[in-house]
């Protein structure tokens, strides 16, 4: 086995795996979801191994409870393409004594569960893995801990050793494992040779439902154009129809439950904090894909392009940011979600823990006007924040791309640049 770069799920996913009998890892494909349970696991059956493949969804149909003979934790890789295991899963681990038997890996949510008779609650943890962000692939020094931050740390420091090509490159390559070691330029293709398969086969392959897939691509272009805004699909169906055939907002809808299905597409939820005021919280999705490699394969563009387009970069770069956001806060047991309310007063993003804690962060390019505006709407919504029936911030924060130095201004706000963050 190659070396294996540890992950911060590792972590989440040994800690699951002793509280209950099964635990469902899903998320993108490629992202490293087998390789991560395999170092786990005791034992192993690869459902689509071509050379089985058939024999294994027959047996599934027949006997599925042979395909769980093993050594625990048993990993059951891909097992999506044969519902039927979800049930013989859930019956093996209620006559099973002990915790942490089974492993499922997926890449997309079953099309069809008609067939389960069980939602799997009590016996099931599920997990979301996500692509791998900087501080795994070890291209973020981890100087500054998101977790110290709740802790109440008052002084933090770190330096950014990302340079604006190299951040524009990592905006472009993303995070899936396997390119990690690859030539740049060829780390660079990856991300569009994902894409192709995406459009020309997941999309349609995820419930067996066929999508044309120049629609897909027209689609997922209009969606990396709008990322990190709440746009509806009434109107990304217009900017498609523009000067092309035209396509329903129901169209779209169902393209982009697909790319949902098979983790390409996450959206963020709105945070709705408790207010002084009584100002209005819009409560539509922000779009994001799950990495902004996806995104710039979608618009054709490259690290130069955006260097030279620095408004499409920084919002590429929030993209990313909010990728590695989200693997930390899920190691600290908490989400992340965005904010904006009618007065056009807005939080990239709100890292929200299930202990009532939070944290508000904006995320910016760099440069110092940018950092004052920044600063300035975090202190506004800070103040907007009725702390009598919820928490005051954990911590403000401004996550930057190219600024050097990590530190805290007078006013309290860390700036803190993505080169040097981690959970």
């Amino acid at each position: 086995m190659k070396n294996y770069l540890p992950r911060i799920v590792d972590d989440i996913l040994i800690r699951k795996l002793k509280g209950r009998g099964a635990v469902l890892i899903q998320g993108p494909k490629w992202c490293g979801k087998t390789t991560t349970a395999e170092q786990v696991s005791n034992s192993v059956i690869y459902m689509d191994e071509p050379d089985r493949k058939e024999q294994n969804i027959q047996l599934a149909d027949i006997s599925p409870s042979l395909l769980l003979e093993g050594e625990t934790p048993r990993l059951i890789d891909e097992w999506q393409i044969a519902p039927k295991l979800w049930d013989a899963v859930r019956f093996a681990v209620d006559h099973k004594e002990g915790k942490g038997h089974f492993i499922l890996t997926g890449s997309s949510v079953p099309g069809d569960l008609s067939s389960t008779s069980h939602s799997g609650t009590g016996r099931f943890a599920w997990l979301t893995m996500r692509n791998m962000s900087l501080f795994e692939s070890k291209e973020s020094s981890g100087e500054v801990s998101i977790n110290d931050l709740f802790g109440g740390v008052d002084t933090i420091s770190g330096t950014n050793n990302l340079n604006i090509s190299e951040l524009a490159y990592l905006v472009c390559r993303g995070g899936w494992p396997d390119v990690l070691d690859l030539d740049k330029d060829i780390a660079l293709e990856s991300a569009s040779d994902y894409l192709d398969g995406v459009i020309n086969s997941d999309i349609s392959r995820v419930d067996n439902i066929y999508r044309d897939p120049q629609k897909a691509k027209r689609i997922m272009r209009s969606y990396a154009r709008n990322q990190g805004s709440q746009i509806a699909f009434t109107e990304i169906a217009k900017d498609i129809s523009n000067n092309e055939e035209g396509i329903s907002d129901e169209t779209v809808a169902s393209y982009v439950k697909a790319l949902k299905k098979i983790f390409v597409i996450e959206d963020m939820q709105a945070w709705n904090p408790n207010l002084r005021s009584k100002t209005s919280i819009r409560a539509s999705d922000t779009r994001y894909f799950s990495d902004s490699a996806i995104a710039a394969a979608a618009l054709g563009l490259g690290p130069n392009d955006l260097i030279n387009d620095l408004k499409t970069f920084g919002l590429l770069f929030e993209t990313m940011c909010i990728r590695d956001l989200r693997v930390y806060a899920d190691s600290l047991n908490g989400d992340v979600y965005h904010y904006r309310d009618r007065s056009g007063l807005e939080c990239d993003a709100v890292v929200h823990l299930r202990d009532g804690h939070y944290g508000l962060i904006e995320i910016k390019l760099g440069g110092d006007r940018l950092i004052e505006e920044a600063a300035k709407n975090l202190l506004k919504l800070e103040s907007n924040i009725d702390i009598e029936k919820m928490y005051k911030p954990s911590f403000k924060m401004i996550l930057t791309g190219i600024d050097k130095y990590a530190y805290r201004r007078a006013d309290g706000i860390f700036v803190v640049p993505i080169g040097c963050l981690r959970n």
